[in-house]
């Protein structure tokens, strides 16, 4: 037995952190592009989609009006700057937060994990987001915290609060030194709570409707104080994911290969799911519980561009702001003038897709 010799990835990567930084792909120009054209395209759809009809124009000379020097403020009409500024143009800025969030928290969550069937709720971020909000609805409908609907607000606690106890429960059995360990605390946390929302709402029988209106997903009554609610959470836990980035493609070589080279995948692993977590949670506080866009999205990029964190990370911001800004567009214009839940595209979109990738990965790590 040939004792003290490392495998050939980890000898490439001796030199530390900094060795594995040089080696790995950068971001091709042509998909950034790619990404920024899809993401601007979509949001003019989502911008000029919608019962009243809006021209580009008109659009275009709403955009510049805040801006003195161009003076076109008064050159619009005064209800189509109202739809545009109350109703489309915070929700399309709303989609891009939530789309962008879930992707790259799915992504992350994949990279941690290793294995690309895992999604932002994968620790219970959506049974106590659910649970937070069908308390809310059932209890204290209609209040009001500070000026901030008092839903989100439970949905975003429950949501951490989910987390948390799985983390605490994966560590008081693994030490959190098993993957497997957390993932199967999060599965029994999420059903201990999605057995007491069952309990409330078979005992809340009037709320029924509006919880599951929330739950299957929607930006219907998306504002300026919701974007403004959720981005400050959105802006760190994606800025934090995004410096992790290339930490994630460490953990690609496994534990036992990164834990030689003196990187903590510990650390790594708390840093990265509590980034993930706090941006899922504060989408999810406004949105609902948007499910497979963690799923669909980083996969196809890995798929089309390749399985680098580098690439991966911000092309799935892209795509993924894209994706959702689409599918809201969409769920307020097949039956309009009625609105289909945003989840329900999503998961009809995402449902094959996620046997596709189950049956092409077979359960392989990343």
């Amino acid at each position: 037995m040939t004792v003290g010799v490392k495998p050939a990835s980890a000898r490439r990567l001796a030199g530390g952190s900094p060795t594995l930084l040089r080696g790995l792909p950068r971001l091709p120009w042509i998909w950034a592009a790619a990404g920024c054209v899809a993401l601007l395209l979509c949001c003019a759809i989502g911008v000029l989609a919608g019962p009243v009809h809006i021209g580009l124009g008109t659009v275009a000379r709403a955009l510049l009006a805040p801006l003195p020097w161009f003076g076109t403020a008064s050159s619009i009409d005064p209800g189509q700057a109202n739809i545009l500024w109350s109703l489309r143009f915070p929700r399309v800025v709303l989609g891009v937060l939530v789309g962008g969030t879930l992707a790259v928290a799915g992504a992350a969550y994949q990279g941690v994990f290793r294995n690309p069937l895992a999604d932002p709720y994968l620790l219970g971020a959506a049974a106590g987001a659910n649970l937070g909000a069908t308390l809310a609805i059932a209890f204290a409908p209609g209040t009001s915290v500070s000026g901030i609907n008092i839903v989100p607000l439970a949905a975003f606690v429950g949501a951490g609060a989910a987390v948390a106890g799985a983390y605490a429960l994966g560590r008081s059995v693994t030490g959190l030194r098993s993957a497997t360990g957390l993932i199967l605390a999060g599965v029994a946390i999420a059903t201990f709570f999605n057995s007491i929302q069952s309990y409330v709402q078979q005992t809340q029988t009037s709320s029924i409707r509006m919880v599951y209106s929330w739950i299957l997903g929607r930006l219907v009554t998306a504002g300026w104080d919701d974007v403004l609610l959720v981005l400050p959470y959105v802006a760190l836990s994606v800025a934090v994911i995004f410096l992790h980035r290339r930490l994630l493609d460490a953990l690609t070589l496994g534990e036992d290969e990164i834990t030689s080279l003196g990187i903590s995948t510990r650390r790594i692993r708390l840093i990265v799911v509590v980034a993930a977590t706090l941006g899922t949670a504060a989408v999810v506080a406004v949105g609902g519980t948007i499910a497979f866009v963690g799923i669909i999205i980083p996969h196809t990029i890995r798929l089309l561009v390749g399985r680098s964190y580098r690439v991966v990370i911000p092309l799935s911001v892209l795509f993924g702001a894209a994706f959702l800004v689409l599918a809201d567009t969409a769920a307020r214009t097949i039956v309009a003038p009625a609105e289909l839940p945003i989840g329900v595209i999503t998961a009809f979109l995402g449902a094959p897709f996620f046997i596709v990738v189950m049956r092409s990965t077979r359960g392989a790590p990343l």
